[in-house]
C-alpha cells in the first residue's frame, strides 16, 4: 500500500484520517452527480411531441446546463480519485507545491493551491 500523507507544513499535511474522509467526500459527491445527471435525463426525456411542445425553452436550456454543470463536477471528482490512487492528490498542477489542507476539507477535488486558482481565474 502506499503511504498517501503528502509531506508539508501543518497547514498542507493530510493524515491517513484525511484522506479517508476526502475519499468519502468524494466517492458521495460521484454519486451524488450520476443521480442528478440520471433525474436530469429523465426529466429533460420527451414523452410525447405534445409535452414537448408545452415545455419553455429556459426549461430546457436550464437543464442542459445542469447536466453540464453535473459533468464536470463527476470529472474532475472522478480525476480526483485517480490522483488518490496513484498517490498524487494534493498537489498543484502549476506550482507542484501541497495544496492548503483546509482548501480540500472544502473542496476535495481541487486541482490547484488558492494562489495558482486566482491566477486561473484572473485570466479568463
Amino acid at each position: 500500500m502506499v503511504n498517501h500523507q503528502i509531506i508539508g507544513d501543518r497547514n498542507t499535511t493530510l493524515s491517513i484520517e484525511d484522506l479517508a474522509a476526502l475519499r468519502e467526500n468524494l466517492h458521495e459527491q460521484r454519486l451524488f452527480r450520476q443521480e442528478q445527471l440520471q433525474q436530469i435525463a429523465g426529466a429533460a426525456a420527451p414523452r410525447t411531441d405534445a409535452l414537448l411542445a408545452r415545455r419553455a425553452a429556459s426549461q430546457i436550456e436550464v437543464w442542459v446546463k445542469l447536466a453540464a454543470s453535473a459533468r464536470m463536477v463527476l470529472a474532475d471528482v472522478e480525476a480526483a480519485l485517480t490522483r488518490m490512487d496513484q498517490g498524487r492528490y494534493g498537489t498543484c498542477h502549476l506550482c507542484r507545491k501541497p495544496i492548503a489542507r483546509e482548501r480540500l476539507m472544502i473542496v476535495p477535488q481541487a486541482r490547484y493551491c488558492a494562489r495558482c486558482q486566482q491566477v486561473r481565474e484572473a485570466g479568463r
